[in-house]
């Protein structure tokens, strides 16, 4: 009959063995070393990990989104230096430069302390842990929530607004949530649900699957909205990637290409105006360095 100390014994040993077969846990990312980092689930939680190549985009670069660039920086230049500053929604049109507008901040405002960890729509319930990680350093974070939107009921949805405005500890100073969406307020809205709402005296109260959409979104200090892009301004978005190119004007055939590829795609918008920068650069170059083929019968 075994006695209890080697049935002990032999129970240490099978979980040593266990544990080694388990993965290992990875570590956090140093943000004194990396300005760009990336949330990454594992198990129950997560870690941060460093993005060792971030985007290398400038606010120079972003055209036609004055307004928007110069509200974002202020509002980021008053983060950075200790002053109160709000947490941000970007919503409108696809392609316009919302995310590369926050890439860019971070280019400008990485030296003084600026780091981004970007989190996507799983990584939001971990939010709480985040922050409690990051909430005591040094560095000033902002949380890149990238084309955000949500069903009803979602996690992530409760735990975003609980973050916001609506824990009762208090927000850490040093950290805030930038966010993107092609919805204002980021979730479906539906014709039912505004049939809902009272008339009151020739005013127009939304019913209450109206409000509670509209919470989240009113949880950010600073809405900016992105608009399409007209022709002019599609074809002098183009104008500065060719110049970025080595081309320094666009002609008449680049200019009716251009307009081919905006129908094509269905958009004018400042993606767009780079993806066809870039094919047209790439074509114009290799017929300097290709000869021309002729195919044989």
């Amino acid at each position: 009959m075994n006695d209890p100390e080697s049935i002990f014994q032999r129970l240490d040993r099978l979980l040593a063995r266990i544990e080694d077969t388990l993965p290992v846990r990875p570590q956090h990312a140093d943000p004194a070393e990396h300005i760009a980092l990336r949330w990454r689930k594992h198990g129950d939680t997560g870690y941060l990990q460093a993005i060792n190549h971030p985007h290398t985009i400038t606010l120079n670069e972003l055209l036609n989104i004055e307004e928007q660039k110069q509200t974002l920086d202020r509002n980021t230049l008053q983060f950075v230096s200790g002053l109160p500053a709000n947490n941000v929604l970007l919503t409108g049109a696809r392609g316009t430069g919302k995310s590369s507008l926050i890439k860019a901040l971070l280019n400008r405002y990485a030296d003084r302390g600026l780091r981004m960890i970007e989190v996507d729509k799983l990584g939001l319930t971990d939010l709480p842990d985040i922050i409690e990680f990051i909430g005591q350093r040094p560095e000033r974070f902002i949380l890149y929530c990238d084309d955000l939107s949500f069903e009803a009921d979602e996690p992530g949805y409760k735990a975003l607004k609980v973050v916001l405005d609506g824990s009762i500890s208090t927000a850490s100073d040093n950290v805030l949530i930038y966010a993107t969406s092609n919805r204002r307020h980021l979730i479906p809205e539906f014709m039912h649900e505004n049939l809902a709402a009272r008339h009151v005296d020739g005013e127009i109260h939304p019913g209450e699957a109206t409000e509670e959409k509209i919470s989240l979104s009113e949880r950010f200090g600073l809405w900016l909205s992105f608009y399409p892009f007209d022709q002019e301004q599609y074809l002098e978005i183009i104008r500065h990637w060719l110049s970025q190119h080595g081309i320094s004007r666009l002609s008449g055939p680049a200019r009716q290409e251009a307009l081919r590829w905006a129908l094509a795609r269905g958009s004018r918008n400042g993606r767009v105006a780079r993806q066809f920068a870039r094919d047209w650069a790439g074509q114009q170059k290799l017929a300097k360095t290709e000869p021309v083929r002729v195919d044989k019968e």
